[in-house]
C-alpha cells in the first residue's frame, strides 16, 4: 500500500479493531469471507471506491452506501470495520479495497488462532509456496487473467483439493487466484507466509531437501537464521526427492538454491552459453 495516509489509515484501523476481530474468535472466519467478497466488489467498481473515500463527502454519507451494499447480511463486525474505514483518509481510492483485504486476511489468521490451526497453516502455505516453485506452468494459469476466477479455483482445487490442507489454507490460497489483484500467484502466497511469520512473532525458514533433515540439522539452521534475521524462527522441512541432494532455503522472497539439481542446470547453462 502506497501513501502515507493510506498507510496510517491501514495500521491505525487494523490496531484499533483487531482486539475486537480476535474476540470473535470462530465468527472470524465468516467475517473473513465477507471482507474478501468486499475485497472483490470494490476491485470491480472504482467508482463505489471513490464513494467511499471522497474526502468532502460526510461520513453518514458513505456509511448509508455501505448500508445500501451489505444490509443487514453481513457480520456486525464486518459492518464495524467497513464503517471505520469509511471514515479515515486514503491516498487513492483503491487503497481502501487493500485495507479491507488486509482485515480479511487478519480475521483469517483469528480464526486460525481460536481453532488451533496457525501453525499449521503457516507451514502449509510455505509448502505450497515450495511446490509451486518447481511449477511454472501452474503458477502462470494460477495468474492467468485471460481465464475466469472459477477456472483458476476449480484448477486449484484439482490440484491441492485432496491434500488434506486446512480449510483456512484453501481459503487463502482460492482468495489469491480468484481475486488477483495486479499481482502474481506466488507473490500472494509469499506476503500471506510473511503475515503469519509476523503473526507469530517468527520468520518462517523453508528448507527443501531430497530426504528428510535430521533433529540436529533443524536445530543447527534454527540457530544460523535465528542470528541471521535477529528473531525466533520455524524451520518448514519440505522433503522433494527430485532435487537430488543438497537444500534449497527460502526466507521471504530470499531464496538460495544449492540443491544438486539447480547446480546441474546452471552446470548446463553455461556449457551451453560457452558453445553458441
Amino acid at each position: 500500500m502506497r501513501g502515507e495516509a493510506s498507510r496510517i489509515a491501514d495500521r491505525e484501523s487494523r490496531d484499533s479493531l483487531a482486539p475486537k476481530l480476535r474476540d470473535t474468535r470462530e465468527d472470524a472466519w465468516r467475517i473473513g469471507n465477507e471482507l474478501f467478497t468486499i475485497t472483490r466488489v470494490l476491485d470491480d467498481n472504482i467508482a463505489l471506491e471513490r464513494a467511499l473515500t471522497d474526502p468532502s463527502r460526510p461520513v453518514a454519507d458513505k456509511v448509508a452506501v455501505l448500508k445500501e451494499i451489505v444490509g443487514d447480511r453481513v457480520h456486525p463486525m464486518t459492518m464495524e470495520i467497513l464503517t471505520d474505514l469509511v471514515g479515515r483518509t486514503w491516498s487513492k481510492a483503491r487503497h481502501i479495497a487493500n485495507a479491507v483485504e488486509d482485515f480479511g486476511v487478519d480475521a483469517m489468521m483469528y480464526y486460525a488462532d481460536a481453532t488451533g490451526a496457525t501453525l499449521k497453516v503457516s507451514i502449509e502455505l510455505s509448502q505450497l509456496n515450495s511446490a509451486l516453485l518447481t511449477l511454472p506452468v501452474v503458477r502462470a494459469k494460477l495468474y492467468d487473467d485471460q481465464a475466469t476466477s472459477q477456472m483458476r479455483v476449480a484448477l486449484f482445487r484439482q490440484l491441492f483439493g485432496g491434500k488434506g490442507l486446512n480449510k483456512v489454507t484453501m481459503r487463502l490460497a482460492e482468495h489469491a487466484t480468484c481475486n488477483l489483484r495486479r499481482r502474481r500467484y506466488l507473490e500472494t502466497i509469499q506476503w500471506l507466509i510473511n503475515k503469519f511469520s509476523r503473526h507469530m512473532g517468527e520468520s518462517m525458514v523453508t528448507v527443501t531437501t531430497a530426504t528428510p533433515l535430521v533433529k540436529e540439522q533443524i536445530l543447527r539452521l534454527v540457530k544460523i537464521y535465528t542470528a541471521k534475521v535477529g528473531r525466533p524462527v520455524h524451520i518448514n522441512a519440505v522433503v522433494d526427492p527430485s532435487v537430488l541432494g543438497g537444500m534449497r532455503i527460502q526466507v521471504g522472497d530470499e531464496v538460495t538454491d544449492n540443491t544438486v539439481v539447480a547446480q546441474l542446470e546452471h552446470l548446463h547453462r553455461t556449457v551451453k552459453a560457452g558453445t553458441n
